[in-house]
């Protein structure tokens, strides 16, 4: 069954025409009329209330159809999770950085919602996966300590936003003392007062503005290399804490078809560029930084893990179950995300049949299943244990899709 789904008008999106989201969606729907002057940050394809997805066609939700029709999800599903889908599947065009943020595990995420509903306006938790469609920027998770010790050795500002006597507590912290020295810092910087967060930020632009690179830069001149990536969310977000979180997190660019997954409880931030993404069916947020925004520091210091890893390791690799499928499993039964490419010299392929229901975007090229027409925009809802034929006979590009399903 072929959906209409939702497009969301966020202030972060890329407007007009350079968005991908407007692109596949006036591709799918050809009475959608793009503006230059309106920002298109997602498309959600799924039953959350907030954007749910219909029936082509009709004026029948999806959600609405899978409780009539129950054995579509999949007898594991309806084991695991009752009768409903429980994944939201997008794309996101991003503009301009998103804020810092985490998503809360499930007994947070019951917690939140019970003590504010008006904040935190469901009970689950929001594991999420994203796959670069474009080349695609973020910060993901702490980096290695060492990073972060260097970064506090030679950026003044940050010292000072920090607090002296906390930098130097993780700066002189040992392997067994290093997740608390850590927790205090990055927890001191986050509640730092706003007055101070402005004045440094000055500091370090003005700083930055006169630091001359030579052929061989000095110690300080390398820990600066960060200066364009400042520059860019102090643009957007002048005088936010939020900019000193580079100097924390991991900074990682996305190439496409690359994939990262943001378990619960992990700091992160996306800046620029296209992706695919799935999640938990939530839309659950906890926020700190690099937005105007309701910000929530106690809970969000409170709740990460803390955990440093090295920008390569954020990167999640897929597993290929054939020639053209290569499918990104998150070690959650939520969702996973096979990406298809159909050679454009292959005219035949069947998509592997799944026992889970799941949604298929097509993001580039042309082909027909039966009597339906897959091209560019068209997303599916695809029952449990479908079998779709594709025949791309007379293609001159590849079949590029995404098909999101449970992960059971």
């Amino acid at each position: 069954m072929e959906l209409r789904c939702t497009i969301q008008q966020y202030a972060w999106g890329k407007y007009g025409w350079s968005s991908e989201v407007a692109l596949l969606h006036s591709s799918g729907n050809p009475d959608f009329t793009i503006d230059d002057a309106t920002p298109y940050a997602e498309l959600w394809m799924g039953t959350h209330p907030n954007g749910p997805s219909v029936l082509k066609g009709s004026s029948q939700e999806l959600g609405d159809w899978i409780q009539t029709h129950p054995t579509s999800l999949g007898a594991k599903v309806t084991e695991k999770f009752g009768v409903q889908l429980p994944f939201l599947f997008k794309v996101l065009s991003v503009n301009q950085a998103l804020s810092v943020q985490a998503h809360p595990d499930k007994t947070l995420a019951e917690k939140l919602h019970c003590k504010h509903p008006d904040i935190y306006k469901d009970p689950n938790h929001k594991p999420e996966l994203a796959i670069a469609l474009t080349p695609f920027e973020a910060l993901c998770g702490f980096r290695p300590i060492e990073e972060i010790k260097h970064f506090l050795e030679v950026v003044p500002e940050l010292r000072k936003v920090v607090g002296q006597e906390v930098a130097n507590e993780l700066l002189a912290s040992d392997e067994a003392g290093m997740h608390q020295a850590l927790k205090n810092c990055f927890s001191s910087l986050m509640t730092c007062p706003k007055e101070t967060i402005q004045v440094q930020l000055q500091a370090l632009q003005e700083r930055l503005a006169s630091l001359v690179y030579t052929s061989y830069p000095d110690e300080s001149s390398l820990a600066d290399q960060n200066a364009a990536l400042l520059r860019t969310l102090h643009l957007t977000y002048p005088g936010d804490v939020g900019c000193f979180s580079i100097y924390f997190l991991n900074h990682l660019i996305l190439q496409p078809g690359e994939a990262m997954y943001l378990g619960t409880n992990e700091p992160h931030a996306y800046i620029h560029g296209d992706c695919i993404e799935c999640m938990a069916c939530s839309d659950n947020v906890v926020r700190a930084g690099l937005t105007p925004k309701y910000k929530d520091v106690e809970t969000l210091c409170s709740m990460l893990t803390y955990s440093c890893e090295p920008s390569h390791a954020k990167r999640f690799q897929g597993i290929q179950e054939d020639e053209c499928t290569l499918t990104f499993r998150p070690p959650v039964a939520d969702f996973s995300v096979a990406k298809i490419n159909i050679p454009a010299m292959m005219t035949d392929h069947s998509l592997i049949p799944r026992d889970s229901a799941s949604i298929l975007i097509v993001i580039s090229g042309q082909a027909t299943a039966g009597d339906l027409v897959l091209e560019r925009g068209s997303i599916i809802f695809l029952p449990s244990d479908q079998v779709l034929n594709i025949h791309c006979a007379q293609s001159t590009q590849d079949l590029l899709m995404f098909q999101a399903m449970c992960n059971l």
